[in-house]
């Protein structure tokens, strides 16, 4: 009969940190995303920021009815990260559903959850990224169909930017939104950006134009602003991070202007 293993206490506790990475950022994410959490771990996590990520249901096609029904499951979602923990960011990762329920309802049902976080939404992070850039005339690329994309133009044009073209590829499905290649963004890209414009805006967090915007810059010879690709900016940014890293556009190379609303 083998003999019992002694197991002994230590016999003190082990000093801790007060938080296990400096800086919290938060990802409340569709259950279709397939390319969130992949910009976000090559462009903002590292040893000193986590990114931490939920998801909530989401039912295609892409349609302003289907957008807004995820208003309700919001707070939830949030109050899901790190429960009874602070955020310093909290990140809502669909660009046309932040047009169709609100930046500001979108914050409200996130900040009912973690009120003390900073709420980033796709649309928001883009308007403060195209302000960064100067750009008051801009051309928009969307994967959506039309119907889903005038809310966008409306959004956009409400809040001052002039829009020279605004171009739809008619998709309802955010995972097919998710396989278009990327070479295949850039040559849409080039087909949408209007030679007056000062920047161009590629809409929608499922698609993967993060990793090819400062291909799309070179292409068109003008800033180029896209859903994920902002986000990111605006979150590491609002986490006290400064770096400049060119490599991945001209929007990582500037701050954050004034107070974040």
């Amino acid at each position: 009969m083998r003999a019992p293993v002694t197991l002994s206490l230590a016999a003190r506790s082990p000093r801790r940190d007060e938080r296990p990475l400096d800086k919290r950022i938060g990802l409340v994410i569709l259950a279709t995303d397939h390319t969130t959490e992949v910009d976000f771990q090559r462009m903002v996590a590292s040893d000193r920021i986590g990114v931490y990520v939920t998801r909530i249901p989401y039912a295609n096609p892409v349609t302003p009815e289907n957008l807004r029904a995820m208003q309700p499951s919001l707070t939830a979602a949030a109050a899901l990260i790190l429960p009874d923990e602070t955020l310093d960011v909290v990140m809502y990762s669909c660009t046309s559903a932040s047009v169709v329920i609100g930046d500001k309802e979108v914050a409200a049902a996130i900040k009912a959850a973690k009120p003390e976080a900073a709420v980033v939404t796709p649309t928001a992070a883009s308007v403060q990224g195209l302000r960064a850039l100067d750009a008051t005339r801009i051309s928009v690329l969307t994967p959506y169909t039309i119907e889903t994309s005038r809310p966008m133009a409306d959004y956009f044009a409400d809040l001052g930017f002039a829009i020279d073209r605004f171009t739809c590829l008619g998709l309802t499905d955010d995972r097919e939104m998710a396989r278009i290649r990327p070479e295949e963004i850039v040559a849409f890209a080039k087909e949408a950006a209007a030679p007056e414009s000062d920047a161009l805006f590629v809409s929608c967090t499922a698609v993967r134009a993060a990793g090819v915007v400062a291909q799309i810059e070179q292409a068109i010879g003008k800033p180029v602003v896209s859903s994920n690709y902002a986000t990111a900016w605006a979150c590491l940014r609002l986490c006290g991070d400064r770096s400049v890293r060119p490599e991945l556009g001209q929007l990582m190379a500037l701050p954050l202007r004034g107070e974040w609303s």
